[in-house]
């Protein structure tokens, strides 16, 4: 446990945090999830599940992700779709 009062807002802080972050990432892996299976089964609606999940990891850029990190997974899933499409 903190000792200091300044720690134990901190760490009241960070739990807040996590929370925060957990959630994010959770919605971001679902939202990624869905577009690749929208993907594979050639569903209409592949585009706007793709859109969605870039949208979601523009949003988490810089704060619970990396830059680099969420556009290496926009890049690979634009070329999913655009393999897909031209299949």
């Amino acid at each position: 446990m903190a000792k200091g009062i300044s720690a134990a807002k901190a760490h009241r802080r960070s739990l807040r945090k996590r929370d925060v972050n957990r959630h994010r990432n959770r919605t971001i892996r679902t939202l990624i999830r869905r577009a690749r299976e929208a993907i594979e089964d050639g569903a209409e609606d592949a585009q706007d599940t793709v859109n969605r999940a870039m949208v979601a990891l523009d949003r988490a850029k810089g704060k619970t992700l990396h830059g680099r990190n969420a556009d290496r997974r926009k890049s690979r899933l634009a070329r999913l779709l655009n393999r897909a499409a031209a299949a």
